[in-house]
């Protein structure tokens, strides 16, 4: 008989489909010129530590503002990547600082997308003209430091505006929380220009979306921004007023952090509720500022402070101690299986190997893809999964031989005690996947990683036993060497208390 003819579609797909991701995974994890290991978190790679502070205005600093501005930076730091970041408030008032510890980023600008404050204004142009002054300052006046604002747009506001030197550092240093409702003069980022600005007819609270995207037939990134209803309705007035005047009063600048981004100009009425943002970006930089603007202001000014790299806190032995660890683990399970189980044993074991393949794999693709980070606590979850995978094949295993007890065929017992032992083993990966996410969502840090490991390998562990574990099992139930129920097998009716298999008597 040629084996091949027994198997049929319902056996056959779910393995070939397993078997085919498996391949498929290992394939784009070792995709030449990528990453081929998995990406290691702060405490076993190091990274960088930037720390923040809070700029003293006029009121004092609350802790409600230090712990809204810790939540945002979290989200901005998470919306780069399951990156585990570490953020804590050092002190309390004026004298606080935020602490800031992201796992293998070592560049300058994660902290430039953390101390932005991200005020999003857009404000009608009054008046643009190069960067330069074009009266000296009065005797005996304050410097100036844009961007600066005036409830009247007055004589004396236009003298501020001519006086204004945007070559001066000091005035593009940008991150002042100003009132939208006010007239404003300021710079663009480079200092080349200066503005004359209305107050804003749209704020950054009014923004529900942001994302990076490249228009058709383009080169350069630009950020899309979709506003609420209010947002909207704003949006189509001041296109309906604006696009009807001439250059510059048909313009409106995007004003972030008290700086002017860009300044667009409307050549029709915008009714969609949509606008976008351009400035020659890279993929990265519309990234960061979609990032930024999407999750919203910070409460308070912040000023970098320093940045440092951190070297790792376990370093490469205690990495090298959690692979053993993981590996003597599997390889005890294995031999126990094997010892216990005989050929089901085997079964178990090579179901373990597909499993820990899978999951190796998926960590590396996440970690290109959305910036997973393998911590020494995510290594814990992925160790203990192996204990929930075994407890699957021992369910599995059990209810067979439970079958073969009350004197059923091999292959009835392979059925019947799928049919009992799936119910057991969704119920139990269903109460860890529970688990799981409700410590996800409730934790930070490298709780988090913890929680995130153990919920991808209980889904490994289910997509393992219903495509891998079971169809094989009914593959070797159709092989006569395995249902003559020989010692070797972990079958055998008499180590069982059982009658002799009778494959004649199988239906």
């Amino acid at each position: 008989m040629i084996v091949s003819t027994k198997l049929n579609r319902r056996i056959s797909r779910p393995l070939v489909v397993l078997l085919a991701s498996v391949v498929g995974l290992g394939i784009w994890s070792y995709w030449p010129g990528q990453p081929n290991t998995p990406k290691l978190g702060l405490d076993l790679r190091g990274g960088t530590q930037v720390t923040l502070l809070p700029r003293v205005a006029d009121g004092a600093i609350t802790d409600s503002q230090l712990q809204q501005a810790v939540e945002i930076i979290r989200q901005r730091v998470n919306g780069l990547g399951v990156a585990e970041a570490e953020v804590s408030v050092q002190g309390s008032g004026d004298g606080a600082s935020i602490l800031v510890q992201v796992p293998g980023v070592s560049e300058q600008g994660i902290a430039d997308v953390l101390k932005q404050t991200a005020l999003l204004a857009f404000r009608p142009v009054l008046q643009s003209d190069a960067g330069v002054a074009a009266t000296p300052p009065a005797t005996g006046a304050e410097p100036l430091i844009a961007p600066i604002t005036s409830a009247e747009n007055d004589d004396a506001f236009k003298a501020v505006y001519a006086a204004l030197d945007c070559t001066d550092p000091a005035n593009r240093q940008g991150g002042v929380i100003d009132d939208p409702t006010q007239y404003m003069v300021t710079c663009t980022q480079d200092g080349a220009l200066k503005y004359l600005l209305e107050p804003a007819f749209i704020q950054g609270t009014m923004v529900e979306d942001a994302r990076a995207e490249m228009p058709q037939n383009a080169t350069d990134w630009l950020v899309t921004l979709d506003f609420d209803s209010e947002g909207s309705t704003k949006l189509a007035e001041a296109s309906q007023l604006l696009y009807q005047k001439v250059s510059p009063q048909n313009q409106f600048a995007i004003v972030i952090d008290g700086l002017v981004f860009s300044s667009p100009f409307f050549s029709e009425p915008i009714i969609g509720g949509s606008a976008q943002i351009t400035g020659d970006f890279t993929l990265a930089e519309a990234k960061e500022l979609a990032n930024v603007l999407k999750f919203g202001a910070l409460p308070l000014t912040l000023d970098l402070a320093e940045v440092t790299s951190i070297s790792p806190t376990l370093g490469q032995d205690q990495l090298n101690a959690g692979i053993l660890a993981g590996g003597l683990g599997l390889a005890l399970v294995g031999l126990y299986l094997l010892f216990y189980y005989r050929a089901l044993g085997v079964v178990a074991g090579v179901s373990l190997v597909v499993a820990a393949a899978l999951t190796y794999f998926v960590f590396i693709v996440m970690g290109r893809q959305i910036g997973f980070t393998l911590t020494l606590a995510g290594i814990a979850g992925a160790i203990v999964a192996i204990g929930i995978t075994a407890d699957s094949f021992v369910v599995y295993f059990e209810r067979i031989r439970d079958e073969i007890r009350d004197g059923k065929g091999l292959k009835p017992a392979i059925a019947q005690g799928w049919v009992r032992a799936r119910r057991t083993l969704l119920a139990a990966d269903a109460v860890s996947l529970l688990a799981a996410v409700v410590l996800y969502w409730l934790s930070v840090g490298s709780v988090r990683g913890f929680a995130f490991a153990l919920g991808l390998t209980t889904l490994i562990d289910v997509a393992v036993a219903f495509m891998f574990t079971h169809p094989l099992m009914e593959w070797l139930g159709r092989r006569k060497s395995f249902a003559r129920g020989a010692a070797w097998t972990g079958l055998n009716p008499a180590r069982l208390g059982a009658p002799e298999l009778n494959s004649a008597h199988e239906p």
